[in-house]
């Protein structure tokens, strides 16, 4: 029986489905392992400890301490008002300054059309919680030398299910375009950008990448794909260019992979600009800024457990 495209393939099919592919992806995590973080931490001011999860379906687990808790969707697992607010009740309970939340696509009742009929006229209680939705809010952090960050959140995913499922929409549908504040610190959405934490099956949204390679927020977190749970630093530069250019090439086995004379003009690009990129962050001494994305699924695969770890990264 073929396995789900929710879960990672087996890695002998993987390289069998595509050699290019398989080879460029464990190159291209190399490359950024090298090239070091994203993004530099400010020298005078306290950085600022975000503590990011996804996808807990009902579970709950323990939380390392914080100064900001983004949840990025999924908290139940049939949308019930009442489910979700158990969820809502546990992250309340949370000692960190500030908490953030988005919806998922499991989270039927935050949007009205997938919200069950026994849920209709029924209000969620949010406490100090942030929800957002296709929104923005601006925090402060007084006793992290009085910074401030722009926080966007959305929930909308590329269709996956039927309609019990909350925020989809078709595929073919750019939904982001010119919508995320080109001031936004933190971009907190439901779905990754297409061939980021994705797996290979590239699960995640084409035009949400578009719209982040507008934006370039510091931090992006997101979930909905399990297996793809991390992190990965992007640089927005043609070394990233050229690894997504590759991936898009969708390839049926490795006698359609080889004579791809594109597909190796790219990688050819993308040894370059590799080297170039080394050369600027290792080398000379280059600041590197870009963005750290952050796969928060705390839910193993599909095993129903919370198996992954917390995400902690300071900003």
């Amino acid at each position: 029986m073929p396995h789900s495209v929710f879960e990672p393939p087996p890695p002998p099919e993987e390289l069998l489905n595509s050699p290019l592919n398989f080879i460029v992806r464990r190159f291209y995590s190399l490359i950024l392992f090298i090239r070091g973080p994203a993004y530099r931490l400010p020298r005078h001011q306290p950085p600022i400890r975000v503590v990011c999860i996804s996808d807990t379906h009902n579970n709950k687990k323990y939380l390392p301490d914080g100064d900001l808790l983004i949840h990025a969707g999924d908290l139940a697992n049939n949308g019930t008002a009442a489910e979700i607010q158990v969820q809502i009740d546990w992250l309340k309970g949370q000692p960190h300054r500030e908490k953030i939340v988005i919806a998922g696509n499991h989270d039927s009742y935050l949007d009205p059309r997938s919200r069950k009929s026994e849920d209709q006229g029924k209000n969620l209680d949010w406490g100090n919680i942030h929800y957002l939705e296709r929104s923005a809010v601006t925090l402060s952090f007084p006793d992290r030398g009085d910074r401030q960050l722009n926080v966007y959140g959305a929930p909308e995913i590329p269709q996956c299910g039927g309609s019990e499922f909350a925020f989809q929409h078709s595929p073919e549908r750019d939904v982001w375009a010119n919508t995320i504040p080109m001031q936004t610190d933190i971009l907190v959405t439901h779905t990754p950008p297409k061939y980021h934490l994705d797996l290979p099956a590239a699960l995640g949204c084409q035009f949400l990448l578009q719209e982040v390679w507008r934006v370039q927020p510091r931090l992006h977190v997101f979930g909905h794909v399990h297996a793809g749970h991390g992190q990965e630093t992007a640089h927005w530069d043609e070394t990233q260019r050229a690894y997504e250019s590759i991936m898009a090439r969708r390839h049926t086995w490795a006698t359609f992979d080889v004579p791809d004379a594109f597909a190796w003009l790219d990688v050819l690009r993308l040894l370059c600009y590799s080297l170039q990129g080394i050369l600027w962050s290792r080398v000379w001494g280059g600041a590197n800024a870009g963005s750290l994305l952050v796969n928060a699924s705390l839910s193993y695969r599909s095993t129903g457990k919370l198996a992954n770890p917390v995400q902690v990264v300071e900003i």
